[in-house]
């Protein structure tokens, strides 16, 4: 996962190793997994995910921080990483795919919405360190 730093650099572009290393060590044991897209020995698309119960849903799968690197876009790849996702999602018996996008970003809006993605609430967050966001 730590091969994938540069792709995660595209949507934190302060992101440093130490730290992404240090957050993959607390994320791995909670059944943190990253699907990656490899064209000529490179990765070129990213995302993370895991699975997770809730109480008004069941099993679920959460894609997290879902990275296309600039110069592949429109090439079909992050649909063909949706695709896989919602195929993980069955086999593991999840009731739901979720994930959070910025309210600004309104290219990954359309893009989730064209992939069945729709809101269902408000993600709210009460930041307390703001020195420590990426």
């Amino acid at each position: 996962m730590l091969n994938n730093f540069e792709l995660m650099r595209f949507l934190y572009p302060a992101f440093t190793l130490e730290k992404y290393e240090s957050y993959l060590k607390e994320m791995v044991p909670h059944n943190y997994k990253q699907l990656v897209v490899i064209e000529n020995d490179i990765s070129v698309a990213v995302t993370g995910f895991w699975t997770g119960t809730k109480l008004w849903s069941g099993k679920y799968i959460e894609i997290d921080n879902f990275i296309v690197h600039p110069e592949h876009r429109s090439k079909g790849l992050g649909k063909m990483m949706t695709d896989y996702i919602d195929v993980k999602a069955k086999e593991e018996v999840c009731t739901m795919i979720v994930l959070d996008a910025f309210t600004g970003n309104f290219t990954a809006h359309r893009f989730y919405y064209n992939q069945g993605y729709g809101p269902k609430g408000f993600h709210f967050v009460k930041i307390l360190d703001r020195e420590g966001l990426s």
